[in-house]
């Protein structure tokens, strides 16, 4: 939200905004069988440290360069796609934690817990971004989420790795280890599945997040602070329905509910189109946070349950990357759209949730096939050959 805000304060463009967004984040999805295998091989916490550090140096440097005039678009790109690398790596190792030391008939309690306390951030974060922005700028904004970064560190330091799979992993080659995992989610049909469908869903969340900034400043002329105020509703709009959601049994639901969030997400894009005051704007951000925790716990229950738990750190961080990708992909594509017609962006996002929605049905298979689980990737790439 930060970096958004401060693009389209500082050079005035929805297309540099949204490609400084899809840098932000794609390298790191592309490297992402990598730190996968790097997860398994020297553990999650140590990876995850890493990130904090990576992200926390490059974001200040960030905010020194602007200030000190030397933040040209030709060096602000790289910075962000370096800043990216490592991202998969506490992304996705910190997901990989939660099966490892929650028992699997708590599954669904410590799902709702993931999903709410990154919601939670979600209600804060942008809030405060927003905020920090218009109150000390961009700048300030960055170098407190780098001090943010630290912190988390610190608070992480002193978590025990657990040493699930990490002996098998520290024997393989790495990039051999990064190639079974790829071939592993690619070739099971519900993680394939899974992937095809949040790629396109979150083509449409990708839409939302560089729009509505947009939106906000064009349309109603408020300042940075609102944006964070309206994403925060959305934050605990997301907090409210994951605890609700956290209570119930997921086994045999997961796709309903995926489906279920899909629609509502597309119902709260089509209303930003249209908005026309702020009630109207609240209530369509309360329909995003809403939308968010079917989805996620949905597809958090149908990653784990159908997972080699042996293959959680390469197998997540390639799912997860690949089903992320469609963020950064789709705030590039809305540039060139928002720059004519915000709420025909909207409209374009709105669209693609509800093809997400369809495509649940089709590509995600209601139970494992036979011989799906537990196959390790290893014997997924013998079955290539």
């Amino acid at each position: 939200m930060t970096l958004v805000l401060f693009v389209l304060a500082r050079f005035h463009s929805p297309t540099l905004a949204g490609l400084a967004t899809f840098l932000s984040i794609a390298p790191g999805l592309a490297v992402s069988p990598l730190a996968g295998a790097l997860l398994d091989r020297h553990g999650r916490v140590a990876m995850i440290l890493l990130d904090y550090g990576v992200a926390a140096t490059l974001v200040a440097l960030l905010a020194v360069l602007s200030l000190a005039g030397a933040l040209p678009v030709s060096v602000m790109l790289p910075i962000l796609a370096l800043s990216s690398l490592t991202g998969t790596l506490s992304a996705s190792g910190a997901r990989a934690l939660f099966p490892l030391v929650v028992p699997r008939t708590l599954w669904d309690r410590a799902n709702a817990v993931d999903s709410g306390s990154q919601a939670l951030a979600f209600v804060v974060g942008p809030a405060i971004g927003g905020f920090l922005v218009a109150w000390v700028g961009g700048e300030g904004a960055f170098f407190v989420a780098a001090g943010l970064w630290v912190i988390a560190g610190l608070a992480l330091g002193r978590f025990a790795d657990p040493s699930v799979a990490t002996a098998q992993a520290a024997s393989e080659r790495l990039l051999r280890s990064a190639w079974q995992a790829l071939v592993y989610a690619v070739r099971h049909t519900t993680l394939r599945g899974i992937m095809i469908t949040m790629l396109a869903c979150n083509l449409g969340f990708g839409v939302v997040n560089l729009a509505l900034p947009v939106l906000v400043f064009r349309r109603f002329h408020w300042g940075p602070g609102a944006v964070g105020a309206l994403w925060a509703v959305a934050g605990l709009a997301t907090v409210a329905a994951g605890l609700a959601a956290g209570r119930i049994n997921t086994e045999g639901r997961e796709r309903r509910m995926v489906v279920a969030g899909m629609v509502v997400a597309a119902a709260s894009a089509a209303l930003l189109a249209v908005a026309g005051g702020a009630p109207a704007l609240v209530i369509a951000m309360i329909l995003t946070g809403v939308s968010s925790a079917p989805i996620d716990l949905g597809l958090f229950a149908l990653r784990q349950r159908r997972t080699d738990p042996a293959w959680f750190g390469r197998v997540i961080a390639v799912s997860m990357s690949l089903n992320f990708a469609g963020v950064p992909i789709g705030s590039a594509l809305a540039g060139p759209i928002v720059e004519r017609s915000v709420s025909l962006a909207l409209v374009f996002g709105a669209l693609l949730s509800l093809i997400a929605g369809a495509l649940v049905f089709a590509v995600i298979p209601r139970q494992e096939r036979e011989g799906e689980k537990p196959e390790a990737p290893a014997e997924a790439v013998e079955a290539l050959r």
